[in-house]
């Protein structure tokens, strides 16, 4: 059985520090303010992708097919007129703007990271709530869970793909499937702990109602170690999409991701490795700023932790 869930729950068992010294933590955190910068310019980077791409990221020039980082070429307007045009990342096998399309490919993995992260805490923290305060449900619930987790994710996420069309949304939800079981043993863990506490058993006593119990008094506990189990489920989203991609089985070709761009250029590899390399490290980037995120996040909300 995984330490993560008892880590996190370690965390919500603790008292809550008052929000300006949590803010004030994270401010002198220098994980979390890395983190936080390299994720804040990768999401203008998507969201200025119209802007900062220099090209139409789905448009093929087979007179550029492969062409070097640098490259440059003359570009004829209809009225005649030239401009010279550089490929700052070279070209791949079709033609294509690398630079463009990594700056394009940006917009889906951190859309793919943010929907997977909302959506899987969202349906696991339902679940989460009722399988650990409703007795009865709890066992049937837990066991499915266990199913799901006994199953590696990576091949739980290829066999939901095949189930539906290849696009956006049916790999966002063959990489949901598998991280809602890890969330729910969390929040599960989370509930068994905090509903043994006085004020709890004080409010069950008082006639307090399921629905104002969960809210008032055991969902508050959720959010810190949520927020932290939400960074590691988008840094591991980013990374199953580019698998999905570079296997064939993820995002159609003709939407640029990461993963699409280092599959597509796999097999000239060690010819043009640039096709490779630029998208790879701006994938590696992210997610080491997400995980940082992470890590920083769990640091400043644990009070143990924040404490030494």
């Amino acid at each position: 059985m995984s330490a993560e869930p008892t880590i996190l729950a370690a965390v919500a068992a603790e008292p809550v520090a008052p929000a300006r010294t949590v803010l004030k933590r994270l401010v002198h955190n220098p994980v979390v303010l890395i983190g936080g910068g390299v994720l804040l310019l990768m999401a203008l980077l998507g969201l200025l992708a119209p802007w900062l791409g220099t090209l139409d990221p789905t448009a093929i020039n087979p007179a550029t097919r492969n062409k070097v980082p640098g490259f440059e070429r003359t570009i004829r307007a209809d009225d005649g007129s030239t401009t010279q045009f550089k490929h700052r990342m070279g070209t791949d096998s079709l033609g294509r703007d690398v630079y463009s399309r990594v700056v394009y490919g940006a917009r889906v993995s951190l859309l793919i990271a943010v929907s997977v992260a909302s959506v899987s805490i969202a349906v696991g923290l339902l679940i989460g709530l009722i399988a650990g305060y409703v007795r009865p449900l709890d066992g049937i619930i837990m066991r499915v869970m266990d199913g799901l987790m006994a199953i590696p994710g990576i091949l739980l996420a290829i066999a939901v793909v095949s189930l539906f069309r290849s696009g956006l949304t049916a790999v966002i939800i063959a990489i949901i499937v598998p991280e809602i079981p890890r969330v729910v043993r969390v929040v599960r863990s989370i509930v068994l702990s905090v509903r043994e506490e006085p004020y709890v058993e004080a409010a069950i006593m008082a006639g307090t109602r399921l629905p104002k119990l969960m809210v008032r008094h055991i969902l508050p506990n959720t959010i810190a170690p949520l927020i932290v189990q939400g960074t590691f489920i988008a840094a591991s989203a980013i990374l199953v999409e580019a698998i999905l991609s570079f296997l064939g089985i993820g995002i159609p070709p003709e939407i640029p991701t990461w993963g699409n761009i280092m599959a597509e250029g796999r097999n000239l590899f060690r010819v043009f490795p640039h096709n490779i390399l630029y998208p790879g490290i701006f994938l590696g980037i992210t997610v080491l700023a997400v995980n940082m995120l992470g890590d920083g996040l769990r640091d400043t909300l644990d009070p143990k932790m924040a404490g030494r």
